[in-house]
């Protein structure tokens, strides 16, 4: 089933939204950051268990955190080109869904970092299960975490 979903393209699920931080670190030490944080992700006891409970495909981590065919749960790396883009896609009951990171180093300033979400939500539980999770906000306060972490180990990592 992870096959059929890295072939499913990210530009075909609609944009939900995206969030970004400014941070003080190249654009290689954002990445170590972002593959830090989530490869833990990947380890925690209670995303296993919600992976889980709502039928994520997949439910479990496997393989090197930022190869393509690797897996978080919930979660399997779709696109993954370092430092740059890092795409997450997964499926559930409810939803399908991708989470695209993108890492931007400027000229001059700081490294950006932003988080782009894809979603479609079939069928009434669907619905209900957007307006759980999305509608209240929820969504971005979790995305805007996942950014927050990254940049402070960026950022703790920096020289």
């Amino acid at each position: 089933m992870p096959e059929r979903l890295i072939d499913v393209p990210l530009e075909s699920l609609p944009f939900i939204d995206e969030h970004s931080v400014a941070i003080g670190a190249p654009a290689e030490r954002v990445w170590s950051a972002l593959m830090a944080y989530l490869t833990v992700a990947g380890r925690n006891r209670i995303g296993r268990l919600l992976a889980r409970r709502l039928h994520c495909v997949p439910a479990e981590a496997s393989g090197h955190t930022g190869r393509i065919g690797s897996t978080i749960p919930g979660f399997i790396i779709a696109r993954s080109v370092p430092p740059a883009v890092l795409a997450l896609m997964g499926e559930h009951r409810f939803a399908q869904y991708a989470l695209v990171f993108r890492i931007t180093e400027a000229v001059s300033g700081p490294t950006r970092l932003s988080a782009e979400t894809r979603a479609v939500f079939p069928g009434g539980r669907g619905r209900a299960y957007r307006m759980l999770v999305i509608g209240t906000r929820g969504h971005a306060l979790a995305v805007r975490s996942i950014l927050r972490s990254v940049r402070r180990g960026a950022e703790r990592r920096s020289p």
